[in-house]
């Protein structure tokens, strides 16, 4: 598919009901042994948003994917979504927006922003983020020295295989035994939220 019909396709589908929970189930992280995550919180989730930003490049539609450098946190080392916290008077698309100029270098005002998926709470760092899906032609990425150690280009046919969600057993935190479905994506593991938006995007997809 091409990426003009692809935008036709998501412009109208993105306005109707979503799979949501029905699809990022199936990608969820299940502990291992008597070590078990106990996340409580007192406050309520922070809002924030990450980007699904669609490109073409060689015949191939693509999408970029992050890697956190290693930190003492919840999320050190993991391949993300270019995203993050909302800054106050933000909506969600304003905030995918400039986050991914923050991190991967690219100019705002280049994409053009499709649609939203489900919103979706990540329970080990308390926030409730809504994926924003954007198109955007010949981009120039740059990695923020701070925030990102790499920039994954990812190909979405890949994204689509039968065998794409594959699962093993992996350590998270350093101390976490999780059996974890996953991607497999330029020799990295993608798993947890980053798994469970994207499958939502990949069930939209493979709908009929």
């Amino acid at each position: 598919m091409e990426l003009s019909a692809l935008r036709e396709k998501l412009l109208k589908r993105l306005l109707e009901a979503l799979p949501g929970a029905l699809a990022h189930e199936p990608m969820r992280a299940v502990p291992v042994g008597s070590t078990i995550p106990n996340f409580q919180h007192k406050l309520p989730p922070k809002p924030g948003a990450v980007l699904i930003l669609l490109y073409e490049e060689a015949g191939h539609i693509k999408f970029p994917l992050i890697v956190r450098p290693e930190y003492a946190g919840a999320h050190s080392g993991q391949i993300s979504l270019p995203g993050g916290k909302a800054e106050i008077g933000e909506d969600a698309i304003q905030t995918a927006l400039r986050e991914g100029e923050e991190e991967i270098g690219i100019d705002r005002t280049q994409v053009d922003v499709i649609g939203k998926l489900t919103d979706f709470f990540v329970i080990p760092s308390n926030f409730l983020v809504t994926p924003v899906v954007g198109i955007i032609h010949d981009p120039i990425f740059r990695a923020d020295a701070r925030e990102v150690s790499r920039i994954i280009s990812c190909t979405l046919f890949d994204l689509l295989l039968e065998g794409a969600i594959k699962t093993k057993e992996i350590t998270a935190a350093g101390k976490y035994r999780m059996m974890a479905p996953h991607f497999e994506i330029d020799g990295e593991v993608v798993w947890g939220a980053t798994a469970m938006m994207l499958n939502e995007f990949r069930t939209v997809l493979l709908e009929p």
